[in-house]
């Protein structure tokens, strides 16, 4: 009953559409070798969509064009300067933010332009994915000094109509998934054990998510995770499960993007999820480890996934990477060849499970006649 009869792959049509979808999450590594961003675009987004044989399943651009999944919503502004947050990462490396000199903070590029230039390489019908900065990440620029004549509350107001015209903009062009990228989440509880700093990021997040409908929401996530540059990260030390329940209570998207293969104790993070999961969300768990340069086995990715349906019901689960593989466009600590097999393990592992869960679905419909 386990195996791949002509019955199940008949079905597989109804079971992809509804059972484990799968989505990356964004970066790609770059490589020198491509004559310009555009086509490190085309060719990694044609290498994707070819990838991906099951057509509903959702694909990126990989983030070739931006400089970082953080900084490309303030690339060549005028008013920063250097000096601010310093992100510090396990391996001893660090990454800094720049800070506001002067008011107003505006964005200079949206994230609708990467989409747009992707949506000209993929086939038709083809789903797309967007990532965009989460507007806590942004609140970081603010000078602890303050500024003169712009208060934190008229910063904070700027950087909250940047963030919904951010994901207004990737859904009115297209967008099947915009993701809401939010890894200072765990990094708010390194910080700030009491948890204050995470509460007021998460109250500002949603009062982005919350400019949306309920329909739109439904296409909305946000993706956590402990860091991921240089095959380091900032926050593995926190335990997520300290994360998860303001998370899931807080944000009113429907879809979570958990960094999970990295993660030692399995089943604490399920049985979390589990104990704070609402019916109108659905987790998508990372089962490949970005930091590492092992490929996943795929029949261990499908034991995983075996694994997580006795806490998660299959219709709110589905697979992801835990993070992007290259979020600052100089991290070379993954290949682009590990990463497109990591990719390919990710799909087939969930492809096993499909399968797996199908067979399974028919045993007990036969059983029970």
């Amino acid at each position: 009953y386990m195996g791949t009869s002509l019955q199940v792959k008949l079905e597989m049509s109804f079971v992809q559409s509804r059972c484990l979808p799968t989505e990356a999450i964004g970066s790609i590594p770059r490589s020198s070798t491509f004559a310009s961003p555009a086509d490190a675009v085309r060719s990694t987004v044609t290498k994707l969509d070819e990838m991906h044989t099951n057509r509903s399943d959702v694909i990126c651009d990989g983030e070739q064009s931006k400089p970082s999944f953080v900084t490309y919503a303030i690339a060549g502004a005028a008013n920063l300067g250097p000096g601010g947050a310093v992100i510090p990462f396990a391996d001893g490396h660090t990454r800094q933010l720049p800070v506001l000199t002067a008011a107003p903070f505006a964005y200079t590029h949206y994230a609708v332009e990467y989409l747009r230039e992707a949506q000209a390489h993929v086939q038709r019908g083809r789903p797309l994915k967007q990532a965009v900065i989460a507007a806590s990440a942004m609140s970081l620029l603010y000078p602890a000094e303050g500024l003169p004549g712009y208060t934190r509350e008229q910063f904070l107001n700027d950087v909250v109509a940047c963030a919904v015209r951010d994901i207004r903009q990737c859904l009115d062009a297209g967008a099947a998934v915009v993701q809401i990228d939010f890894t200072e989440g765990r990094l708010s509880l390194k910080l700030d054990p009491s948890g204050g700093l995470l509460a007021q990021m998460l109250a500002l997040n949603e009062r982005v998510v919350s400019a949306f409908s309920e329909l739109e929401r439904r296409k909305i996530g946000v993706h956590v995770c402990p860091g991921a540059d240089h095959d380091s990260c900032h926050s593995a030390d926190v335990p997520v499960t300290a994360l998860l329940p303001p998370l899931l209570s807080t944000l009113s998207c429907h879809n979570f993007y958990l960094a999970y293969a990295c993660e030692a104790d399995k089943e604490a993070v399920l049985a979390c999820i589990k104990a704070n999961l609402r019916p109108h969300q659905r987790i998508f768990l990372g089962v490949t480890d970005v930091n590492t340069a092992a490929v996943e086995d795929p029949e261990a990715i499908c034991d995983l996934l075996t694994l997580a349906v006795k806490y998660i019901p299959l219709k709110q689960l589905g697979t992801c990477d835990d993070c992007g593989f290259s979020p600052f466009a100089d991290d070379d600590g993954t290949s682009r060849t590990t990463a497109f097999a990591k990719i390919a393990a990710r799909l087939d592992g969930t492809q096993l499970a499909r399968e797996r869960f199908a067979a399974l679905k028919k045993f007990f419909a036969e059983l029970l006649k």
